[in-house]
């Protein structure tokens, strides 16, 4: 029920549109309600486009009126137009509508923005009863020799009080229907109220002549078909006989290529207004174009394409499927010729109040910020293409919007096709040149002058994990500098993340993991320092590249940790993760509330006085469960076996029952919850230094290794909400920062 009323709110606007267009091509009306029933009923069944309207082309007003002229007749146009159809149903079955999947945003957005500008403007002399010019008319210059602003210097003397009332009315039914809390209001289209209200405003007005004057251009101007003529009043047949003229395929060809893109556009144009954000398959609707198009061509319609204003109005009149499309058509075939004389009773201003408000919405503030929020490169394209549709027509506008798009687009590939950075791994520094999505010609010299700047003995890698396409060009570049440049001074060149095709391998020449020869040279002072820095990457999201595959092959041969780290067994704190370590960097011992028992002791010697490990750290994390629950059960004097049913929890709470501050303890269960919050994370820290003298009271071998200061023992918490560890350095057992 909802489709059938949206499909004659749409039918009642979108009647005089299609008449207007036909009426600015200097053709008969009949042509645009011809193309008004093909882009409804056969283009509206063919098409794969839940929201999309087809019907008469605003777009290519200059292209037809140019055409009709250089073919010297509509008949000729037409033969041209039937072969424009033929030639975009091949168009869709070669899949050229995916050609719209490379239109840029920016694009798209400035022309639903223009329409929607277009809109507002082209309405405002209607809304005061100023009708010269045709309501479905959307060129910058207009028929009757003027443009979209000097049609205002003329409104001054030619406005009328019954359009006036009729806006008003309209307006604020529209507002009630958009901003009412009544479920109810929106079961009925409001566009369809609009008209209704206003065809009853216009028969009064008329009947009392309220500052109307009667006068007929004020209403729609539907033609009444006249049944002792016969179909030849309605149809025009295309003129064959030209088919030796070699100007009919150019403009068949042009028809076709115009009409298509046009399309594209309007169809991506549709689909961001549809509030489901639904797909429209580009390449069918292509073919039903091309139908749609070749069947006007033989009736006598104008060409048709993909319209945005009338997929608006449809979609704000509650349509939600095609058969709001196929609907209006079929009300196209038989309202205009069955109920011409209560359609002329509609006026023209209750129609520009809706596409006042339609343009309103589609050229809402809200888009302006959102593009403007987007930043420079997507802003100004699509300003551009506003401002150029405005002012030009839509495939103009729309061809100076894609070429700025793409000039942005080349001139952010040309300053930043590379990404150069220093990271420092555990064998040395390494400069990583990261490649950009697409490497083109245009970007040698960049890439030339960052590989020129290495310094000789230097570690390079060349990352193309994020690219799509590497010029030819580039890719002799790049084998010419690993096979002679770099060897003559001493440059080792790493490779990730090239494309079999290119015939460059992956290939790690750095070391990234800890080997026997950097755990001997090590200090403890400059472990800790590896791990701060570790820290630091992951808390900014930089981690480092590391070859994993390399490092599994290596760390199978043997492994040389530098540090273990005893830390709890909470999910949220994988130690590797927030260290930024590789694979057998370090050995992790994970116990709850990283308390210290014979086992871990045991572990730890082994880790340094066997594997040869240079620090120990003592993790601990923030909102730890067992902490937490230690202090609840010292506070309550429960047992953890007696409340959870786990036996051996008692070992684990009471080595941390140690670090608890028994006066306050008591006072836990009275605090408020952010001092609470507080006393645990006290407790928490309080543990942790705990761990570490526990670890030099009860393990003579660590104290004895600490004292001659072969390692070094340092505590530390995890802040699970920041991802910052703080290192608590001030306690340190044997860890000596001066080098």
């Amino acid at each position: 029920m909802q489709d059938f009323l949206a499909g004659w709110a749409l039918f009642l606007v979108s009647i005089p549109i299609s008449i207007g267009i036909a009426q600015s091509f200097g053709v008969s009306p009949y042509a645009g309600l011809i193309a008004g029933v093909l882009g409804g009923i056969v283009v509206g069944l063919l098409s794969g486009s839940p929201t999309s309207v087809s019907g008469p082309s605003a777009g290519l007003t200059a292209i037809i009126l140019s055409e009709i002229a250089s073919l010297r007749g509509f008949d000729t146009f037409l033969f041209a137009l039937f072969l424009a159809g033929l030639i975009q149903l091949v168009f869709g079955l070669m899949r050229l509508g995916e050609l719209s999947d490379f239109l840029p945003s920016s694009v798209v957005k400035g022309l639903i923005a223009a329409v929607g500008v277009i809109l507002i403007l082209k309405q405002i002399p209607h809304l005061l009863g100023h009708d010269t010019d045709p309501i479905g008319e959307m060129s910058f210059w207009q028929p009757d020799k003027q443009t979209t602003f000097t049609e205002f210097l003329k409104i001054s003397g030619d406005m009328h009080f019954g359009a006036v009332t009729i806006s008003i009315v309209s307006l604020i039914i529209l507002g009630l229907w958009e901003f009412g809390k009544s479920d109810r209001l929106r079961l009925v289209p409001a566009p369809l109220v609009v008209i209704i209200v206003g065809c009853l405003l216009g028969i009064w007005l008329r009947r009392y002549d309220v500052g109307w004057s009667g006068e007929s251009w004020h209403f729609f101007r539907v033609p009444e078909f006249d049944l002792s003529e016969g179909a030849t009043s309605i149809f025009t047949f295309p003129n064959f006989n030209q088919w030796r003229n070699p100007a009919i395929y150019f403009a068949a060809m042009l028809i076709a290529v115009v009409a298509s893109l046009e399309t594209l556009l309007n169809l991506d144009a549709v689909d961001r207004l549809d509030p489901e954000r639904r797909h429209s398959p580009t390449s069918r609707e292509l073919m039903a174009q091309g139908v749609g198009n070749a069947l006007a061509g033989l009736l006598g319609g104008v060409p048709i394409a993909s319209r945005v204003v009338h997929s608006a109005v449809s979609i704000h009149s509650g349509g939600r499927t095609k058969w709001v499309t196929v609907i209006h058509g079929v009300l196209f075939a038989f309202g205009a010729v069955l109920i011409p004389t209560y359609l002329n009773l509609i006026p023209l201003s209750c129609i520009a109040a809706i596409l006042f408000w339609t343009g309103a919405k589609m050229a809402r503030p809200k888009l302006f910020q959102e593009m403007w929020a987007e930043g420079r490169y997507q802003f100004i394209p699509f300003f551009l293409t506003m401002t150029a549709i405005i002012f030009t027509e839509k495939l103009i506008g729309a061809v100076i919007g894609l070429v700025v798009g793409v000039g942005f687009i080349l001139n952010s590939n040309l300053r930043r096709p590379i990404r150069k950075m220093i990271e420092k791994h555990i064998g040395g520094e390494l400069i990583r040149i990261e490649l950009g999505n697409q490497v083109s010609f245009l970007n040698r010299g960049m890439l030339e002058r960052a590989m020129r700047d290495v310094k000789p003995g230097s570690h390079l890698m060349l990352d193309a994990t994020q690219t799509d396409y590497v010029d030819p060009d580039v890719l002799s570049l790049i084998r010419e500098f690993k096979e002679r440049t770099a060897p003559k001074f001493n440059i080792e060149v790493s490779l990730r993340g090239f494309k079999d095709k290119y015939s460059l391998h992956d290939e790690t020449r750095f070391i990234d993991y800890s080997t026997r020869e950097l755990q001997q040279d090590l200090k403890p002072h400059e472990v800790l320092q590896i791990l701060q820095e570790g820290n630091r990457r992951f808390q900014a999201g930089k981690p480092l590249f590391r070859d994993f595959a390399v490092q599994l092959s290596t760390a199978a041969q043997g492994q040389f940790p530098f540090a273990a780290v005893l830390s709890c067994i909470d999910s949220r704190a994988p130690v590797e993760t927030i260290l930024d370590l590789g694979l057998g960097d370090i050995f992790s011992i994970r116990i709850a509330g990283n308390v210290v028992g014979p086992k871990v002791l045991g572990s730890l010697e082994y880790a340094c006085g066997v594997a040869g490990s240079k620090l120990i750290v003592v993790l601990g994390h923030t909102k730890c469960g067992a902490v937490t629950a230690s202090v609840k059960f010292a506070s309550s004097g429960l047992s953890p076996e007696s409340v959870t049913g786990c036996r051996h929890l008692e070992a684990i709470v009471d080595r941390i029952t140690y670090s608890i501050d028994q006066e306050k303890c008591h006072e836990v269960e009275k605090m408020p919850e952010a001092e609470r919050g507080q006393f645990v994370e006290q407790v928490t820290r309080e543990n942790v230094l705990h761990s570490i003298r526990q670890i030099v009271s009860e393990s003579p071998s660590l104290k004895q290794m600490s004292e001659e200061g072969k390692i070094g023992l340092v505590g530390a918490v995890y802040d699970v909400a920041s991802g910052n560890i703080e290192f608590l350095v001030d306690d340190a057992v044997g860890l000596k920062l001066a080098k």
